[in-house]
Order: structure tokens, then sequence, then C-alpha cells
């Protein structure tokens, strides 16, 4: 397995995994761009909106059979938040050209299909279809509504918004519901037209051919997009809460379990700080295994919680404890919840506890090379935060040097910012 990383243009990269370890191929295309309020709406529409029928294949049934021409090729539309930036594209998994019969070439059709998607959609008068942004605004505007079904996901995402609300890092990834439904082709058109031109594009590649093979389908299917921008990717990382006390948030949903999520800033360690690999053992000392604190003190041992799991956002610089409660038993689970971290912070916990939690680490990164979706995802995130996606092997190894003074350190620089309480209408 072997990583390159090319700059085809200024704001143009290719990141790419040269390996012979799948039966299939993944090409990914990403355009970033920073999250907005007045533009996450049109941004989350436009893959779906694409995604519909380009002017050779006018409609899904068209595009399915080019797809089944590669030997059943996935295709899809992808929606993506990394820290203040939303990126939009497509990813495809394909046949790996070694599996192809009669030695048919696999990835440049797949990859002319992608950019035919992107760059030659289909058309009504010079704009999208009215019809396709319609129908894909109404979805659009129902899996925004949907959030609140999931009443976990919807405890984080609750949470973040309030810890968050003067960053733009709360803004949806999928943008406004009543955007979606109102938006216009039109509209739509003009938002498409200032992505081509000024967001970030990230090419991926996983699979067995080489790297001037892969550049040269890019430059074939993709010319358009090789040129020149200034599109930096910028994160607003706020190393200490903004608020000299603790904030609480409470909301009444009709639910019969409580959830109780708390945020914590920490302390400017984000994806390339060099305590990150501390952080991530903190993490999984934390609440980040079956092994943790959170889970066999605080779930198995007090039984105050139906589960209690910690959580990192590693480009932003936030940790989020993400717990189900019972309405009576907030405050001592919360209590519970911040004397496990308080054990970490002064070393209360044992050598075993520790290779547990490097072992969970360093075993979760290994495991990422056996999906080439996650590959994908780790390369991309890697190359917009500006790191090096080819030494992707460094982090496994830097976790496994940690030490205990280590995880220390890096739990007393984790700060309480925000509490979120969900509760029932009867508590």
């Amino acid at each position: 397995m072997e990583r390159f990383h090319k700059t085809l243009a200024e704001g143009v990269e290719l990141v790419m995994t040269q390996t012979k370890q799948f039966k299939t191929g993944v090409f990914s295309v990403t355009l970033t761009m920073p999250l907005q309020e007045d533009t996450a709406t049109a941004y989350a529409l436009i893959p779906d909106v694409l995604y519909r029928g380009s002017r050779k294949h006018p409609n899904i049934e068209a595009l399915s059979a080019a797809t089944d021409e590669l030997y059943g090729a996935s295709l899809g539309p992808a929606v993506r938040q990394r820290g203040e930036s939303q990126s939009v594209g497509f990813q495809c998994s394909f046949i790996d050209d070694h599996y192809a019969l009669d030695g048919m070439a696999v990835l440049e059709p797949a990859v002319a299909l992608v950019g035919e998607i992107l760059l030659d959609p289909y058309t009504v008068n010079g704009v999208f279809d009215g019809e396709f942004v319609s129908s894909e605004g109404a979805n659009l505007a129902d899996r925004i509504a949907a959030r609140i079904n999931d009443k976990r996901g919807w405890s984080i995402f609750r949470l973040v918004q309030e810890m968050c609300s003067q960053e733009r890092y709360a803004v949806d990834k999928l943008g406004d519901a009543q955007q979606a439904r109102t938006m216009t082709a039109q509209q739509l058109w003009q938002h498409y037209q200032t992505l081509l031109a000024q967001s970030h594009v990230t090419f991926y590649y996983g699979g067995s051919a080489g790297l001037d093979r892969v550049e040269q389908a890019i430059v074939s299917a993709f010319g358009s997009l090789l040129r020149d921008r200034h599109a930096p990717v910028e994160c607003q990382v706020v190393a200490k809460p903004m608020q000299e006390q603790v904030r609480e948030v409470t909301d009444i949903l009709d639910v019969t379990q409580g959830k109780l999520a708390l945020g914590f800033r920490t302390g400017g360690i984000t994806v390339n700080h060099p305590q990150l690999p501390a952080l991530l053992v903190c993490n999984a000392l934390y609440g980040g295994t079956a092994h943790s604190k959170l889970f066999t003190n605080v779930r198995e041992k007090m039984s105050l919680c139906y589960f209690a799991s910690s959580l990192l956002d590693k480009i932003k610089g936030l940790m989020v404890v993400s717990s189900g409660v019972e309405f009576s038993k907030f405050i001592v689970a919360k209590e519970a919840i911040l004397n496990q971290l308080d054990a970490i912070r002064q070393g209360d916990f044992t050598q075993e506890e520790m290779q547990a939690a490097i072992r969970s680490v360093v075993n979760a990164l290994i495991s990422r090379k056996d999906s080439q979706g996650l590959m994908e995802d780790d390369c991309v995130t890697t190359a917009l935060t500006g790191g090096d996606p080819t030494r992707a092997d460094d982090l496994s190894e830097q976790v496994e040097r940690v030490s205990k003074q280590d995880v220390v350190a890096v739990a007393n620089m984790l700060t309480l910012d925000t509490i979120y309480y969900l509760t029932g209408e009867e508590a």
C-alpha cells in the first residue's frame, strides 16, 4: 500500500492509495466551501439534483444503466461537514481492473461518468430541471425534519448548536428545511456556478492503478476544474469556552427517556496538534470504548445511565459526552460523569486501563485500512486540514508511545462549556 498526494493546480489536489488489497476501486471528487447559513441548503441540494441526470444520461434509469455497464458500479452523492467547511461531491465504487473481463479498463469510464454528472448536468432552458429541484428539495427538507426522530443524535446536534452558537460550526450541513422547499431552479443554478468556480477541489482514488494513469483520467474528465483557485479551508478553533459560566440548556419533548449531553473544549488540541495522540487515548479511557470509565462505572456499576460514551471532533477541537438518563437522575448522573473525568485528571487509572485504551485506539486506526470508504474519508480529511495523507501510519505509532503523564496533561486541558438536557413533558 502506497499513498500519493499531488497538487494539480492551486486549490485542486489528488490524494490516492495504490493498493491491490481490494477487489474494488474507489474514486471521489469533493468540493469544499465555507459552511454558511445562506449557502448550506443550496450546496447540500446540488449533488442530489445533479444525480437525477446528465445531458447524456437524462434520468435515473439511464444513469443506472450506465453504472450497470461498469460491472454494477455504485455511485452516489455525499454531503459532509469538516470543521466549519461543507464538503459536497460524489463517490464511485467499481470493480478493480484486475477482476474485469477481457482486460477491460473500468477506471477511466467510471471517472468519466462522475465528471459527466458533476460538470454536464441535464438542463431545461439553461438551468436545472425545475421538477428535479422541487422533488429533491422536498426530500432534503424531509431529511432535515427527520433529525429529531433520533433523540440521541438530536441531543448531540442541539448541544453543538448551543455550544457553538456564535460560530459557523453550528450551521446544519444539510441547511434549512424551508429554504430547501422553496429553492428555485435559477437560484440553485447560480449557487452551482459559484461552487464550481470557488470551491477547493479534492480528488481521491484507491485501487491498483498508478498515479500517472489516475491523473490522466482526471484531466480527461474534469479539465474545466483544473485551474488555479484561491480556496482556503479554514476552521475556527476555540480553545476555551467564550463565557465564564458553564451554560445549561433544556429542551422539552414528548420523550420517556432523558438525554444528557456535555460539551467540552479541548484546549486547542486538533487534528494536527502534537498532543492529539494523547487526546485520542484520553477519550478512549474516558468514554470511547466498552472498557472506559463512563461505561464501566457510570453505566454498569452505578446504573445511572442507559448508555454513556464520549466522542471527539478532532478538527474543531470538541469532546462530547452523550448519555441516556432517567429524568430524576439528571443531576447525579452529571456529577458522576464529571467525576470520571476528574479521576483521569488526577491520574486515577491503572496501567491495565491505560493499555486497553491504547490498544483500542490503535486497533481502530489500523482497522480503517480495511475499508475503502473509511480510507477515502481519512485521506480527504487529512488533506483538507493541512496534514500529510502519505504519513497515515504515523498516528498509530504515536499513540503507542503515549504515557500516563501525557493523558493526565490533556485531560486537564479539557474545559466544560455547555450542558444539554432533553427532558419529557411530564418530567
